[in-house]
């Protein structure tokens, strides 16, 4: 049972009668009418178990951006509905206005919507749907709440997308530069053009040119259907908040960036969530179905406070990867966590594969290198300091071992890791 306003202003109306009269009697006698008035108004409501309720919600939405849950109430009891519809979700969905007042003859149906911006990716589940029910004067009303199953996916936002249309241009370019240059065994052909002076006569079509009343070169364009394989580390160093989100976030949204590139390219793009084992998986996907594909894996991955198996990722790296292909691994540029874990193993994963290892720098710590006011802050400077020196000893061990290192900022990671890329690509060695 439930009381609403009007009832407790019914009962603070007794304050008049007492004054006037004021004994016992006419306080007991107020409160029994107030009781008595509350009891029937009760009995005369709609019975809330007799409503019906279906959740309607869109499969997905982006980080950011507004969806809207719909519930269609049916009143199936033998009375008007006159009450409160609650769709409670969690927190992290976002739910704003989400009771509704209906009012329903019986039998009848109606729509209410609630307006969703999630807060956080993943899965955001709803939670009860609460009915409470009001009898014909709003004084008292029943009140039931019953689980009506709903989940929203919310995606990564992808705001690096706006990084993708100048990478784009500057692919455009690197296309239309090397598709005249004869680069040799292993290149994709490209088109049959007029032989000029200085063009390499081992480029010339015997066939082409017996054909023609002219001499025929081939061209060349860098070759399409190159493996790209992006592992996200998932373990406890991804947990770590730079700014006011998880690191794993920028770097998912480095390998967004990365994916779509890459597939613009021609390149297929395979990617793995990895710490103690694999977390989730894109394989085969191309094209069109690539980014929603990678969009909806990485969605509900979170970090586990464990720490990575380096030699099962570079197991993991073997095992899909029978020919030279980019590896991007997007991992934390920790001393403890590289030094011990990393270095022993990368040697033959870069011997066999092109390495690439993405890490996104925390701006507080670049913060506390210029603190000099008080004895703390030079302290927090002196610690700064080291860790900046800890982290380009190990940069520099990486890159002895022929792992190309791309250390950013988290808004800066993934164009970073884009020119890194189309860099590799311009150098012939993707």
């Amino acid at each position: 049972m439930a009381i609403t306003w009007r009832a407790v202003a019914l009962a603070a109306l007794g304050v008049v009668p007492v004054l006037l009269a004021p004994a016992f009697g006419v306080v007991a006698a107020w409160a029994a009418l107030v009781v008595l008035l509350c009891g029937v108004d009760l009995a005369l409501a709609a019975s809330p178990r007799l409503v019906q309720v279906v959740r309607q919600v869109p499969g997905s939405v982006r980080l950011t951006e507004s969806t809207r849950s719909t519930l269609v109430v049916t009143n199936g009891s033998t009375r008007r509905l006159r009450g409160i519809v609650r769709d409670a979700w969690q927190p992290s969905a976002g739910a704003s206005a989400n009771r509704h007042r209906v009012d329903l003859p019986p039998g009848e149906s109606r729509r209410v919507v609630t307006p969703l911006r999630p807060t956080r990716r993943g899965d955001r589940m709803a939670d009860r749907v609460t009915v409470r029910s009001f009898g014909p004067m709003g004084l008292a009303g029943r009140q039931v709440s019953a689980p009506v199953p709903g989940r929203l996916r919310v995606l990564p936002e992808f705001a690096s997308r706006r990084h993708l249309p100048s990478r784009l241009a500057r692919l455009r370019e690197l296309d239309g530069r090397t598709a005249v240059q004869v680069r040799g065994a292993g290149t994709e052909f490209d088109s049959l053009r007029e032989y000029v002076i200085g063009d390499d006569v081992r480029s010339i079509d015997w066939r082409a040119t017996a054909r023609r009343s002219e001499v025929v070169v081939r061209t060349w364009r860098p070759e399409r259907d190159r493996r790209v394989l992006i592992v996200l580390d998932t373990s406890r160093t991804s947990a770590a908040r730079i700014g006011d989100l998880p690191r794993i976030d920028a770097s998912i949204e480095a390998a967004l960036l990365l994916s779509a590139l890459a597939s613009r390219a021609g390149d297929r793009v395979d990617l793995i969530a990895f710490d103690r084992r694999v977390r989730a998986q894109v394989a085969g996907a191309s094209g069109p179905r690539l980014l929603p594909a990678l969009a909806d894996a990485l969605a509900p991955v979170e970090p586990a406070l464990v720490e990575t198996d380096w030699p099962g990722v570079v197991a993991a790296v073997q095992q899909r990867m029978s020919r030279r292909a980019l590896v991007v691994l997007l991992t934390a540029l920790e001393p403890a966590s590289v030094g011990h874990g990393l270095l022993p193993v990368v040697a033959p994963l870069s011997k066999d594969h092109v390495v690439v290892l993405a890490s996104v720098a925390d701006p507080e710590v670049a913060h506390l290198r210029t603190g000099r006011a008080t004895s703390a802050e030079v302290y927090d400077a002196a610690a700064a300091e080291r860790t900046e020196l800890e982290r380009a000893a190990v940069t520099v061990r990486l890159r002895q071992r022929g792992v190309e290192v791309v250390d950013a900022l988290p808004d800066d990671l993934a164009p970073r890791l884009a020119d890194t890329y189309l860099a590799l690509k311009a150098a012939g060695r993707l």
